[in-house]
C-alpha cells in the first residue's frame, strides 16, 4: 500500500484492489498505517483519500540505517569467517594419488 501511495493519493478501494482483499480489510490496514503516522487520510463524503506521510518514512529510514550499518559489518565478518573455514577445510582435505587403492 505504501508503495502505491508513493505514486500519489489513493482511495482505500484503490489500495485494496491489487491485494484482492475486502474494503473492510483494507480499511483496517489503512488505520494501522495511519496510527503509525505513515499515511494521512482525508474523508470526503463516503470516500477516504489516503496520502503518504514522507516525514514518518524518513524517520523510519534513519532508524533502519543505523541497524543496516551494524548488520552489514556483522554479515561481512561472517562472510570472511566462512571463507576462511572453507579455505582451511579445502587445504586439510587429503586426496589420494591416482592408482592408490588404499
Amino acid at each position: 500500500m505504501l508503495h502505491d501511495l508513493a505514486e500519489g493519493a489513493r482511495t482505500v478501494g484503490e489500495l485494496a484492489r491489487p491485494f484482492d482483499m475486502s474494503l473492510a480489510a483494507a480499511s483496517k490496514h489503512v488505520r494501522v498505517l495511519e496510527r503509525a503516522g505513515l499515511l494521512r487520510r482525508e474523508v470526503r463524503w463516503r470516500t477516504h483519500i489516503c496520502r503518504l506521510e514522507p516525514a514518518a518514512l524518513a524517520e523510519a529510514h534513519a532508524w533502519l540505517a543505523a541497524y543496516e550499518r551494524f548488520w552489514s559489518g556483522r554479515l561481512d565478518a561472517l562472510e570472511r569467517a566462512l571463507a576462511e573455514d572453507s579455505a582451511t577445510a579445502a587445504a586439510d582435505e587429503v586426496i589420494p594419488p591416482e592408482g592408490d587403492n588404499a
